[in-house]
């Protein structure tokens, strides 16, 4: 079964992979968006799970976790991605990789309450990710990306604002060997019309590109 997207609202894949496509051991990874309502925070989920469907993946969901979404209101979805099909639909607890489109956020949302020690932040911002380790979770990887200029460059803005949400994609595929570019290319291909679709995906390039990584994990003493 595969049913197609529909904005705001559950959006699951549960499909055995074709042979020959890339797998790995049946580790269920969970992934948490925080941004605004009007960033594409669902939107950037689900082209992340169907980028994995595409590239073989047996089980996919993707899902907003708080309510609708409204214009500059703090906004969480959730994607898990496993090489079986998933039967769990709560919310995630601990996520091993926690994306960041607002940095303003962590002002008013505790983040690193949602990441494991030893997972992944990505933080759409102009600062180094030094400025983003968190003291409880010395063992996380730390990224940043100017995913705003990134998105002005390539016109990716609704109302002058910048939409951040799949340059972080490109990101996501520097940090994570687990979701390629060219699986990417094919999720914003399926979500998006053509033209659409190769702007972003080049913003995703560029991202991909410019994305700056924290040094080698602190592990714990």
């Amino acid at each position: 079964m595969r049913p197609r997207a529909v904005p705001g609202a559950f959006y699951w894949v549960c499909l055995v992979p074709l042979r020959g496509m890339y797998r790995w051991s049946g580790i269920m990874h969970e992934i948490l968006w925080h941004g605004r309502g009007g960033q594409g925070v669902v939107l950037a989920s689900e082209v992340l799970a169907e980028a994995a469907y595409l590239q073989g993946y047996r089980g996919v969901t993707s899902a907003p976790t708080f309510g609708p979404e409204r214009r500059g209101a703090p906004l969480t979805a959730s994607t898990r991605i496993d090489d079986e099909p998933i039967r769990t639909f709560s919310q995630i607890a601990l996520a091993d990789i926690v994306i960041v489109l607002d940095e303003l956020l962590f002002g008013s949302v505790d983040i690193g309450a949602g990441l494991r020690n030893g997972g992944i932040l990505i933080v759409n911002s102009a600062r180094p990710p030094e400025n983003f380790r968190l003291p409880d979770k010395p063992a996380a990887r730390t990224a940043s990306v100017d995913a705003a200029a990134i998105a002005r460059e390539f016109r990716l803005t609704v109302g002058g604002a910048p939409v951040v949400n799949t340059p972080l994609l490109g990101s996501l595929a520097r940090l994570w060997d687990r979701i390629s570019l060219a699986g990417i290319e094919r999720g914003l291909a399926f979500k998006m019309p053509p033209a659409s679709a190769y702007n972003n995906y080049q913003a995703v390039r560029r991202a991909f590109e410019m994305t700056v990584v924290g040094d080698t994990r602190h592990e714990q003493t």
